[in-house]
């Protein structure tokens, strides 16, 4: 079992939309999933919708009370893929525990317990917080690795030196076999300077740390959690669901070595087709049927006019039919700039290839 921690003090670089569909792609290649939600805005449960009533426990519990994962694990939507959810309460935990001694270890010794009494999983994902506190130190210490989402942006670079100052004393201290294992640029904006100048100061710095792969802009991530589903499910054919396609097949190249070799065909599967259109209300008919009456009564009237009315002479006669008034001229329009003018649509394949934008990087360890 591998426990990953998805960490980054800094908010809305991706921590919680990479942990769903990292989490969510490698179930679909066969690993069972366990996600901790460890953020108090409870995002990632947000997202995920699991089955089962809110109070059957949260992180909350397992924290305070040190109930067991068996107890807490919930199953979502997507096969293989479960999770521990996170409520408001545990907003207020960091406080609570602040007299405990080994508050640091609680998710460490939980783990420890839920593996020895058979806990099933592959691979361990914590979203956390946006900060560095109990939370957080919690999930390095229980983690083999942290992996970090960015933006490629300057105050990517401060973060990460912050990060990496915890991560040392954390793995000093309390987790010795913590490591830094992965950087993955999240937002990326291909036609952007800034976004290569940052990664390649990142690669500079971190070297094979990074992925190779990145995360472009797209609406459709955004969109996903509204509708409870991950990328792979609610847009398979869009930049993010091949980008997080991509990420995972990194991910297990880097940790096992192989991948198989339908993974990409597996990962972007159509997901459930749409929704058929709703049959239309008593009301609507019954509007509908009313238009209908009334169409059938103008009709009738303009028959009954038309034959009352004296026919008008022919042109052959010697009396030209008069004119059709002329319709006055419309004023020129400028035309509608195409779908791409002003801003790529989500769903255009549009963004560079950071390593060849870049001049290549080195490949996965």
């Amino acid at each position: 079992m591998l426990t990953v921690a998805v960490i980054n003090q800094k908010g809305g670089v991706g921590k919680t939309t990479t942990t769903v569909n990292l989490g969510a792609g490698l179930a679909r290649l066969g690993n069972r999933v366990l996600l901790l939600d460890f953020d108090p805005q409870a995002n990632l449960t947000s997202h995920l919708e699991p089955t089962g009533d809110a109070n059957e426990g949260t992180t909350y519990d397992l924290l305070r009370d040190r109930r067991p994962i068996a107890e807490l694990v919930r199953e979502t939507g997507e096969e293989n893929l479960f999770v521990v959810p996170a409520g408001d309460d545990l907003a207020g935990v960091e406080i609570e525990l602040a007299s405990e001694i080994g508050r640091e270890s609680i998710l460490r010794d939980a783990l420890a317990r839920a593996e020895a009494d058979g806990l099933a999983a592959d691979f361990v994902l914590i979203d956390c917080a946006p900060s560095l506190g109990l939370l957080a130190v919690n999930a390095l210490t229980a983690a083999d690795e942290a992996l970090v989402p960015i933006q490629a942006e300057f105050f990517a670079l401060s973060g990460m030196a912050k990060f990496v100052e915890v991560q040392r004393l954390v793995q000093n201290r309390l987790n010795d076999r913590l490591r830094l294992a992965g950087i993955v640029i999240c937002m990326w904006k291909g036609n952007a300077r800034l976004s290569h100048e940052v990664r390649e100061e990142v690669e500079n710095v971190f070297g094979d740390v990074l992925y190779r792969g990145v995360v472009r802009q797209n609406v459709k991530l955004a969109e996903a959690p509204s509708a409870a589903r991950t990328i792979f499910d609610y847009a398979p054919d869009s930049n993010g669901a091949a980008d997080y396609a991509a990420l995972t097949i990194e991910f297990l190249r880097r940790h096992e070595g192989v991948v198989p070799a339908d993974a990409m065909e597996r990962l972007l599967r159509s997901g459930p087709p749409p929704a058929a259109a709703p049959p239309a209300t008593e009301e609507a008919e019954e509007v509908e049927e009313a238009s209908g009456s009334v169409e059938s009564a103008d009709a009738a009237a303009s028959e009954e006019g038309a034959a009352a009315a004296p026919s008008a002479p022919p042109e052959s006669e010697g009396r030209p039919a008069p004119d059709a008034p002329e319709e006055p001229e419309k004023p020129l329009q400028p035309d509608a700039p195409p779908a791409d003018e002003g801003g790529t649509r989500p769903d255009a394949p549009t963004a560079i290839d950071p390593v060849q934008a870049d001049g290549g990087g080195p490949g996965p360890s």
